[in-house]
């Protein structure tokens, strides 16, 4: 009676997870629905509510690298499309508290997402503390292990999240001198599938190497460019990132303003990715807008 007593209960653990690690796959795979809403406070609220519903079957799978991946993912989104656009709101209307506690928990969320990134990445090998030790040690690590094309968005999103929050705490000297780790990655996201998301990791490697205009200007131009062929120019990102990376690293208005303007005009070029566009339009209305943006890029007032 006891020995039947384990096996039911067994039984019923085995099929709860199996019905849970159901619901999760089919969260990832019904997920991209949400970059195909037209409304940023509409998918803001989304994106909010979201995040409690994944934590939540992180807690009752905690080994599910399906829900790691939603967690990275989601976290990296709601930092980069939400909470830095309060930053950047504050920041405008010169409000410097505001500003540097919205600053601060965009880099919350980016640390958080890298939190469920890094445990996403051991599931495939050990080893990511001692191989962050400098960038040859993180690029032999990722080439050694992270061989499949599957693996690229994985790579992605966490080397998102890694350049996203030294974006957020440029001010921090150990995190900024950490920056070559989510580069790395993006490198390795790149080699194994350079389509994923449209480009996006050329776009991100063309942000980043025109971080200043004593920068690798020449690399972030054929990154950019590359992502261009890739998307065709329909995700919008990587004209305002050319835009706002690349031609205010050049000193070049008129190109910088052209791009944003561009950004502006598309309609809808991308259905499967129109939050992302809402996103980059909003922004490159914002940057249009007010001077202070345009002055940070060194073209006065």
């Amino acid at each position: 009676m006891v020995l039947a007593a384990a096996m039911a209960v067994g039984g019923t653990g085995c099929i709860k997870k199996a019905l849970l690690d159901g619901q999760i796959k089919g969260t990832r795979d019904g997920s991209a629905a949400v970059n195909t809403l037209h409304d940023w406070e509409t998918a803001r609220t989304v994106a909010q509510a979201g995040i409690g519903q994944l934590e939540g079957m992180h807690l009752l799978a905690p080994q599910n690298t399906d829900a790691l991946f939603l967690l990275t993912r989601a976290w990296a989104g709601l930092s980069f499309g939400f909470i830095e656009d309060d930053f950047e709101v504050a920041y405008e209307a010169g409000k410097d508290l505001d500003a540097a506690y919205h600053q601060r928990r965009t880099r919350a969320g980016f640390d958080r997402a890298i939190f469920y990134g890094v445990e996403l990445l051991s599931h495939t090998a050990d080893g990511f503390e001692d191989a962050r030790r400098n960038a040859d040690t993180i690029r032999s690590w990722l080439v050694s292990n992270f061989t499949e094309v599957e693996q690229a968005e994985d790579l992605l999103w966490v080397g998102f999240a890694w350049i996203g929050r030294v974006s957020a705490a440029k001010d921090d000297a150990a995190l900024v001198g950490e920056l070559y780790v989510g580069v790395e990655i993006i490198k390795r996201s790149i080699e194994l599938d350079e389509r994923v998301q449209h480009g996006t990791g050329h776009t991100i490697l063309g942000a980043y190497h025109a971080r200043t205009a004593q920068a690798e200007l020449d690399d972030s131009k054929k990154h950019f460019d590359r992502a261009l062929e890739i998307n065709e120019g329909k995700l919008l990102s990587t004209k305002l990132n050319y835009a706002t990376r690349y031609y205010c690293a050049k000193r070049d208005k008129a190109n910088h303003d052209k791009l944003l303007h561009e950004v502006l005009a598309a309609e809808d070029p991308l259905p499967e990715a129109r939050l992302p566009n809402v996103i980059s339009k909003r922004r490159a209305r914002r940057y249009l807008g007010h001077k202070i943006w345009q002055e940070n890029c060194g073209f006065g007032s």
